[in-house]
């Protein structure tokens, strides 16, 4: 029974690892409509992280990977996209947070959840890296400093 029950875990994990992205439309800071199935199909390797304006782990996270992104865009072609699940009123506040930081970002506004819960986040800073065939290949919950050389490790391997 032990065994039935570790095979059935293992390949449910398997099928979240490496499931597609969900048919979900969301609106970036700007307005525009936004398909995410489509970013897993552009050919280049995609980090999607989930984020608020007020979660202190998610900024360090996001700060961190500023520091790097642009080699990882130069080395790999990765487009970070991070998702907003600020509801309300304070959805306003994320484009001038972000630009606040002059993160260079894709930015997507989540307020309703819809993304949040196809994509099975519950706690943020949630971190997904989208292989060029559109796989998720990493997914990691939490910061701790030093995370984002596990994400250039993934990247390198996976791109």
């Amino acid at each position: 029974m032990k065994r039935i029950v570790c095979l059935l875990v293992t390949f449910w994990c398997a099928g979240v690892l490496f499931a597609a992205l969900p048919d979900v439309t969301l609106k970036d800071v700007n307005g525009k409509n936004v398909s995410v199935q489509q970013l897993g199909k552009s050919g280049k390797p995609v980090i999607i992280s989930f984020f608020a304006t007020w979660c202190k782990p998610c900024i360090r996270e996001l700060k961190a990977i500023d520091e790097l992104y642009a080699d990882w865009q130069e080395e790999t072609g990765v487009e970070m996209y991070i998702v907003s699940v600020d509801q309300g009123q304070d959805s306003k506040k994320v484009k001038p947070f972000v630009d606040g930081y002059g993160w260079e970002y894709h930015v997507l506004l989540d307020p309703n959840e819809t993304l949040k819960r196809a994509m099975n986040v519950q706690n943020i800073p949630h971190l997904f890296i989208i292989d060029s065939k559109g796989q998720t290949v990493y997914n990691h919950v939490g910061y701790t400093d030093g995370s984002e050389k596990e994400i250039e490790r993934v990247l390198r391997i996976e791109i």
